[in-house]
């Protein structure tokens, strides 16, 4: 009998998952590192154990990790907190990513990289990763520390000025030139697209939860709220932007309905698993040959991010 190669894929990703994060526990490591480490065992750089055999398919899989990573972050972040750190996160966020792309232009000039891969790398460098800084506060226990909520606000603005970025580098490594036009095209779409639902969350979703509340069970409730997760990361894409932003607006879309705590504590479970898969995809791409030719550029960068990047959030 032929077993799918993805099912044997998925088999070796949460194996090796299991078995390198409980190592990397065992000496007090992040859990996040042990999946970090085990994609790297698992790809197609380690020749010495059974490799990955369908790497397309684990992206897809790896997309659905980052959809209910980011829809578990919007359940946790609800328009009351957006609204209470709003100042506070807005004013870091646009200190530290402004301060970071600055840092990283200047470093590409001076290792005489072209203008447009200098802009680049000062766009990857003013860009925080919200999934890396959501599992860590969640194996930490953080989640209920003040400044958590303040830390998951500039993530917020940070992933709106990625979306920015992206459109921006997209033509200017086309056309050799920022097209204006487009740029503000996509914040009038991005500003209609999250007040559209902010309202839809704030006066039309509690009302149709009230009308189909005493047909609910938990298995309904979980269906619902992930069918509308999916629906939304849709619209979202239709509309030019990441599933991610779709995830995490629904996320705070239920947050402020009496359903959020069951909600959460029913895809718990989903996202512990479909998270791990993400982990493990980043860790395949982990190119050995590459860290042992740029080591010192791999060294320098991380160095720098690790010191502005705290020394510009602490300024904000």
């Amino acid at each position: 009998m032929h077993l799918p190669n993805l099912v044997y894929d998925l088999g070796l990703i949460l194996a090796s998952a299991s078995f390198v994060s409980l190592i990397f526990k065992r000496f007090g490591q992040p859990q996040v590192l042990g999946y970090l480490f085990a994609g790297f065992l698992v790809g197609p750089y380690f020749e010495y154990i059974p490799s990955v055999k369908e790497v397309d398919s684990i992206k897809v899989w790896a997309e659905i990790g980052i959809i209910f990573l980011l829809f578990a972050l919007g359940l946790e972040f609800s328009f009351k907190k957006m609204a209470k750190v709003g100042g506070g996160a807005i004013t870091t966020a646009v200190i530290e990513t402004t301060g970071m792309f600055m840092i990283g232009y200047f470093v590409g000039q001076t290792l005489n990289w072209s203008n447009i891969n200098s802009l680049f790398l000062g766009g990857m460098l003013a860009i925080s990763s919200t999934a890396i800084i959501l599992k860590t506060f969640d194996e930490l226990g953080y989640k209920n520390q003040k400044f958590v909520s303040h830390v998951f606000g500039v993530l917020v603005i940070e992933d709106l000025i990625a979306i920015i970025l992206m459109v921006a580098f997209s033509t200017l490594a086309l056309t050799n030139e920022l097209q204006g036009p487009q740029l503000a095209f996509t914040l009038v779409k991005l500003a209609l697209f999250i007040t559209a639902w902010f309202f839809a969350g704030i006066v039309l979703l509690p009302l149709l939860l009230k009308k189909m509340h005493k047909h609910f069970n938990e298995e309904s409730i979980l269906l619902f709220s992930i069918a509308c997760c999916f629906l939304l990361v849709i619209q979202a894409v239709s509309f030019g932007f990441s599933p991610a932003l779709g995830a995490f607006v629904m996320g705070s879309v239920f947050s402020g309905t009496g359903l959020v705590n069951k909600i959460e504590e029913n895809i718990k479970p989903i996202k512990a698993l479909f998270s791990a898969v993400f982990f493990v995809s980043v860790g395949m791409l982990i190119n050995p040959s590459v860290i042992a030719s740029e080591w010192p550029l791999i060294l320098g960068l991380s160095a720098i991010v690790v010191i502005f990047k705290s020394s510009l959030s602490t300024i904000g």
